[in-house]
């Protein structure tokens, strides 16, 4: 039987090169990465390696003084429509006047241009996100009101009703309960399976074996990316944490 010839098909984020600086201090130093299409991939490091500013570098929201980022083979502006982003829950600001249901229905906007505004067509597809991470209930809520685990809900409902191709999350886990925590996770595993890729900066240790199948060690540098069989072991968090570290997992 012949083997299957390689696929052609681009990556689905490629970073070459990539340098970033504040105030001449690297942030990022001389990052080579490449993210294969259909990972749900964990970007751990310690305090200041550079994760969130990875996730940033390739939305563009922060320019590097060298290097690239390609998605699916072509500079992001150019695939805005494929990639979603679920920031940090600090960033937000929580005060804003607005309900639960614009938020999510602020997803659908790209797809929409200038002119057009959101219709039931894009309430519809907000619903059914908001249900899917079991926040419905609290549609007409304002976000105010709700505690750090709903916050993040619907965050994640606002990104799902993009239906995009690629999902840049950074620490979607931070400041949520245990039950919220595991409906998130339940929901990266589905968009996995579905085709989706997942970049998820993370900060818990013992629960990348579960909840990833890919790892990138980050300390301003690109430690090790892979599989996390072949590349979540005690050699590389030792060279990424600067400690001996053993690997631990929940059970």
């Amino acid at each position: 039987m012949n083997n299957p010839a390689p696929s052609t098909r681009p990556p689905a984020i490629q970073i070459d090169d990539l340098t970033v600086a504040y105030n001449y201090k690297p942030v990022l130093w001389d990052i080579d990465l490449t993210i294969p299409e259909g990972v749900l991939m964990a970007i751990v490091g310690p305090n200041g390696a550079g994760k969130s500013t990875l996730i940033k570098s390739i939305l563009g929201i922060i320019k590097p003084i060298a290097g690239s980022v390609q998605v699916f083979g072509k500079p992001y502006k150019k695939q805005v429509d494929k990639v979603a982003y679920v920031p940090q829950k600090g960033s937000v600001d929580w005060d804003f006047p607005t309900v639960a249901l614009d938020v999510v229905m602020m997803g659908t906007y790209g797809g929409l241009g200038w002119i057009k505004r959101p219709g039931q067509k894009e309430k519809k597809r907000a619903l059914e996100a908001l249900e899917k991470v079991g926040m419905l209930s609290f549609r007409d809520r304002q976000i105010s009101q709700l505690s750090g685990g709903q916050q993040q809900r619907i965050f994640l409902a606002r990104a799902l009703v993009q239906d995009a191709a690629i999902y840049l999350m950074d620490e979607p886990f931070q400041g949520v309960d245990a039950t919220t925590e595991r409906a998130i996770v339940n929901i990266l595993k589905e968009l996995r399976q579905s085709g989706k890729t997942l970049v998820v900066v993370h900060h818990d240790l013992q629960t990348v074996p579960e909840y990833f199948d890919w790892v990138t060690f980050l300390n301003v540098k690109s430690i090790a990316s892979g599989p996390i069989r072949d590349i979540f072991n005690d050699d590389n968090l030792t060279k990424t944490y600067g400690i001996n570290y053993k690997v631990a997992t929940k059970g």
